[in-house]
């Protein structure tokens, strides 16, 4: 497996929408191993393909719940409910959050990597972050969605 490079704000390929995946095989399952690496070396806690450049439908999440990481194939919000504001940074932006407005539950349909239709329930982080992934999926991004005026840059060197 390898550690994929995570691209940044400004590079054209955030913006563009991802294509379904027709068939889930070994370099689909590869890719999605290697988002899963690529995200926990970056300390996120979820990413999509085209953050490392692959314009597919494919999300991977892990919000260290103890449930383990999450492979999503094609997911799709199909039910979303209530609302919360949450502070959200990106691993395309660094040591930038802004509050945005998220759904407090969704409800996610997609298929595993073993292509099996799946249906995922998330409440608080784990919608968060499955609406933060499936935006990128999409070519947006939350700067797109940030309360005015709430953009934070932290100076990576504080953290040492």
């Amino acid at each position: 497996m390898a550690i994929r490079q995570i691209r940044k704000d400004g590079d054209d390929i955030l913006r563009k929408k991802s294509k379904d995946v027709e068939v889930i095989d070994e370099k689909v399952k590869e890719l999605l191993q290697d988002m899963l690496e690529t995200m926990q070396v970056a300390n996120g806690v979820g990413i999509s393909a085209v953050q490392v450049g692959i314009l597919k439908r494919l999300v991977v999440i892990d919000i260290q719940d103890g449930s383990g990481p999450i492979k999503l194939v094609n997911p799709v919000i199909v039910k979303q409910k209530g609302k919360q504001e949450v502070e959200e940074g990106c691993l395309s932006f660094p040591n930038q959050f802004a509050k945005v407005v998220r759904p407090k539950e969704v409800t996610v349909k997609a298929l595993n990597e073993n292509g099996e239709q799946i249906t995922i329930k998330g409440k608080e982080l784990l919608a968060q972050a499955l609406a933060h992934e499936i935006d990128h999926l999409d070519g947006k991004l939350f700067v797109d969605i940030m309360e005015p005026g709430t953009m934070e840059y932290l100076d990576p060197e504080e953290k040492k």
